[in-house]
């Protein structure tokens, strides 16, 4: 601590008194208030659609869309032509000219505005997909064959790149509906992270993950009127519920996965098929429905004809498919909150073994988890299909995910948890955004950010020893350092994010599991998440619909936090500057006086007078006594009767209480506490006491309400103190943690490896003990 024991003259609670009102007194400007003012100027009004608790509001309404859709998959050309049928409800207030629809497949023309701006040179080396992107002659896109209207009447319409606007002959009226039907096709691209097929040179075949793959509706909501922003391939989509209808008809030797139901089982599966899937309704592990033997016959083979897969799917915002003859398919039924629902998977012969041990289970928790901490999952079914060896993309009731073992079935620790946690995250996705239906053309947080979260918490349900990522706030500590100006706040446009996993992703994962953990508490923020999701199931939230209903279901105020996370980019380091050390003083005299005189012969410890001792064998005052007077035999640490008798009539005036409180030894320690970083955060610090044991003192954020720059502390003890540690459990993100140590330790040494300019690839631990085992056999 700085410098020694200091003795507080007088009764405690005066002295606290004095030090707090000390404190409280700024001189300098400071933005504490600024900084816990309310975000009211920021968000927008409540209205009858959206109340200021968060809720819906009493006229809340959204629009609706169905969608009758044939389609075709052409395995040679690989290309998909289809017909829809859309009828749009408009439940709005208002009367609707014309209907806005979503091109999203246009992203891929040459002139799209996303492949136009993307920015970026050729380094030394460059890879061979980056020239094939370029100089692809292939004319990709949507082209649009006819839209007419229930009549089959042409209806006018204008294509604005990845947009197209329909103009309807009369306004629809609000309460009214509109069936039109609109056909195309288009050649599918190679898989891009969202949709597409992937080749296997190998055996010559191909697996489809098709998506964003028929003209959709745009939203007409209350926030925006129509969204309608351009699709630049990073802000996702922003859809209507409605019901859907799809037949898909494929090669007669392709397995078929989608949004829904299956309809037409007895059409499309074998009677062996049909009772597996039977068998798969009671099993508590994964039922293969085709299995990899099949699966690898029809690799050799060749299509005979065409099949038809019929699917209804009621109440989603999108459908997407999975459809190959590589397909192993595997299943079975998990109780979801009393409801059977289909957990389900599709996957190559190239995702084993991991994916026939882990997929479908993994699927099974994550319904469970995240129904136990938002809403039931309302769906009969949830698919997880694996597509290339990278991250995932999710649909309703399907996905696509990544997690690849090597050829010879071997695996990292790595790339089983990166493909446990993909499944887990994109099948979430069915709660975020498929079900609380956020728009994620706009805000990516509100469906990567709480999905991220969620997918933690599944993530530490399934193995106590997972290695997330994300969700720690110790994780995002290295994006939180990066240069102020390479970030922007979380409430950015998707299609504006710099370092979109960090920002996107992590950064608001991280922020509501430090609500969680260190702000709110478990009971307060799980009743606020889980009511927030309850809220706005099947409906369209918006920032301040979170941001309100988190703060009204638990009582917390939260806008400073919202504030300082989402809209800024500051961020946490908070350092302990100093620490001072106090004891009452009880006005003892004799206690003074045998303190003072111990510190007085303290300080006499010099090395000049022990080295006087010797070297100077007698002063002048021992020679002559002559020279003594009263001083010489004074002893000033003596205590006077005087100073007893006031002594006596001081603790006489104190009540029992007082007495105990004087007498009691306590030791009170001054923490001087710096904001560095600018966001404030609670401050929550560790005493280690001199006995071994410890203690841990946790303030609120609004410590800083009245000075954002640094505060005192006053803290009693019982015990005195060690050392002293800032966010002990690493809580709350802090950037620095070498000022969070006092007194402080000396900095640990950098360590450096040295290797090889060109390291090769080493074998994963599978491959390295399956190797020790072959080279023991050849011994034995």
């Amino acid at each position: 601590m700085r410098g020694s024991l200091k003795l507080i003259t007088g009764l405690l609670v005066a002295a606290c008194s004095q030090m707090a009102t000390a404190q409280q007194a700024p001189t300098n400007p400071y933005n504490g208030n600024k900084r816990f003012e309310q975000l009211e100027t920021i968000l927008p009004t409540p209205n009858t659609y959206r109340t200021a608790s968060g809720s819906p509001g009493k006229e809340y309404w959204q629009q609706r869309a169905d969608y009758d859709i044939k389609a075709e998959l052409d395995d040679v050309e690989r290309k998909i032509t289809g017909t829809e049928t859309i009828t749009y409800y408009n439940q709005s207030p208002d009367e609707l000219p014309y209907l806005w629809l979503q091109l999203d497949q246009n992203l891929f023309k040459k002139d799209a505005i996303g492949a136009n701006t993307r920015t970026g040179g050729i380094a030394g080396q460059a890879s061979f997909q980056q020239f094939k992107d370029l100089t692809d002659t292939k004319q990709y896109g949507y082209n649009i064959l006819s839209v007419k209207d229930a009549k089959g009447n042409p209806l006018k319409h204008t294509i604005n790149h990845t947009m197209m606007r329909i103009d309807l002959p009369t306004p629809l009226k609000s309460g009214a509906s509109v069936s039109f039907s609109i056909d195309w096709n288009y050649l599918i691209t190679e898989y891009y992270g969202r949709s597409g097929y992937e080749f296997f040179a190998k055996d010559g075949n191909v697996n489809y993950f098709i998506a964003h793959w028929f003209p959709r509706m745009a939203v007409y909501n209350d926030v925006y009127g129509w969204q309608h922003k351009q699709f630049l391939g990073q802000g996702e989509f922003t859809l209507t519920f409605g019901n859907y209808k799809v037949a898909l008809t494929v090669p007669n030797d392709h397995v078929v996965g989608a949004s829904g139901e299956l309809q037409n089982p007895a059409q499309v599966l074998s009677a062996e098929q049909l009772k597996r899937l039977e068998k798969a309704k009671t099993a508590t592990r994964p039922v293969l429905i085709v299995s990899q033997e099949e699966a690898e016959k029809a690799e050799k083979g060749k299509p005979t004809g065409k099949k038809t897969w019929i699917f209804k799917a009621d109440n989603v915002r999108d459908f997407a498919f999975a459809s190959s003859r590589k397909f192993i398919w595997d299943a079975m039924q998990v109780d979801v909150e009393g409801k059977k629902v289909w957990a389900m998977s599709l996957y190559p012969k190239e995702g084993n073994p991991l994916w026939g041990q882990y997929s479908t289970m993994v699927v099974a928790h994550t319904l469970r988890s995240y129904s136990k901490h938002t809403v039931a999952y309302p769906y009969p079914v949830a698919y997880s299909c694996h597509s290339t060896s990278g991250g995932g993309m999710e649909y309703p009731m399907i996905s696509f995910n990544g997690g690849r073992p090597e050829a010879d079935g071997t695996y990292s620790e790595q790339v089983k948890a990166g493909m446990i946690g993909v499944i887990i995250h994109e099948v979430g996705h069915n709660f975020f955004p498929m079900i609380i239906n956020s728009d994620e053309r706009q805000w990516s947080w509100m469906d990567e950010g709480l999905n991220t979260f969620c997918q933690y918490l599944a993530e530490q349900e399934w193995d106590r020893d997972f290695p997330s990522r994300r969700g720690e706030a110790q994780y995002i500590v290295p994006y939180m350092k990066t240069d102020p100006t390479q970030q922007v706040p979380i409430m950015t446009n998707s299609e504006n994010i710099m370092a979109f996993g960090p920002n996107a992703y992590a950064k608001p994962a991280t922020a509501l599991n430090i609500l969680r953990e260190t702000v709110m508490g478990r009971e307060l923020f799980d009743h606020a998440f889980k009511e927030y999701a309850r809220r706005w199931a099947f409906k369209q939230p918006y920032p301040a619909d979170f941001f309100r209903t988190m703060e009204d279901a638990s009582g917390v105020d939260l806008d400073w936090f919202w504030k300082g996370w989402f809209y800024g980019v500051e961020p946490v380091n908070q350092s302990l500057e100093t620490v001072e050390w106090f004891g009452i003083d009880n006005v003892d005299p004799v206690a003074k006086s045998e303190a003072a005189k111990k510190e007085a012969e303290a300080k006499r410890q010099t090395m000049s007078n022990i080295r006087n001792k010797t070297d100077i064998p007698k002063t002048v005052v021992e020679e002559n006594p002559d020279m003594r007077d009263f001083y010489n035999s004074y002893d000033r640490f003596a205590t006077s009767e005087a100073d007893k008798k006031k002594f006596e009539q001081t603790m006489a005036s104190l009540s029992e209480d007082e007495k105990k409180l004087v007498n009691s030894n306590k030791n009170f320690y001054v923490l001087n506490v710096k904001n560095k970083g600018g966001l404030p955060m609670p401050v929550i610090v560790k005493a280690n006491y001199e006995d071994g044991t410890s203690e841990v003192f946790r303030y609120p954020a609004e410590i800083w309400r009245l000075n954002d720059k640094e505060i005192k502390k006053v803290i009693p003890t019982d015990k005195k103190v060690s050392k002293w540690t800032l966010d002990p459990f690493l809580e709350i993100a802090d950037i620095e943690t070498e000022d969070n140590v006092f007194p402080r330790e000396p900095e640990q040494p950098s360590r450096f490896q040295v290797f090889k300019a060109q390291r090769q690839p080493q074998p994963n631990p599978m491959q390295q003990q399956q190797k020790a085992g072959a080279v023991q056999g050849a011994k034995n």
